[in-house]
């Protein structure tokens, strides 16, 4: 018997969805690298001084913060806590028991920046002032 179309051919007008699906995704690609992305910041003022007396330790009695690289994130006159609430309330008692200490942060170097920054939020929004900023001498 003598067919007019082989059967593979029925199948053959099934549209080719290649170049849409690279259509799609360069257009994705674009979208994503165009778009805005709110960066949120903080102004901190530093204080510029070629004076090495900023880099010695203070002589007297601190309150120092640390801002550890692991859990917890938090640790107040090298004691560790375990949780943001704890820590601020202990934060500011160890300031109201003592308002002349001075408050240092010390921070390490693996430590999460979001850390840092949300302990340097909660001190401006408290009014607290840090008197020094605990870094290496390069």
């Amino acid at each position: 018997m003598i067919r007019s179309q082989p059967e593979s051919e029925s199948t053959s007008f099934t549209p080719d969805l290649t170049p849409l699906l690279d259509i799609i995704f360069i257009v994705m690609v674009f979208l994503l690298l165009t778009a805005n992305i709110q960066i949120k910041t903080m102004d901190i003022a530093i204080p510029q001084t070629n004076d090495s007396e900023v880099l010695e330790s203070p002589n007297r009695e601190v309150i120092a913060i640390n801002v550890l690289s692991g859990s917890p994130s938090w640790a107040l006159q090298g004691e560790p806590l375990h949780d943001w609430e704890s820590f601020t309330a202990q934060l500011l008692e160890a300031i109201h028991q003592a308002p002349d200490k001075p408050v240092v942060i010390a921070a390490d170097k693996q430590a999460n920046v979001e850390s840092m920054l949300k302990v340097l939020a909660f001190m401006q929004n408290n009014n607290i002032n840090a008197t020094n900023i605990v870094m290496e001498e390069q």
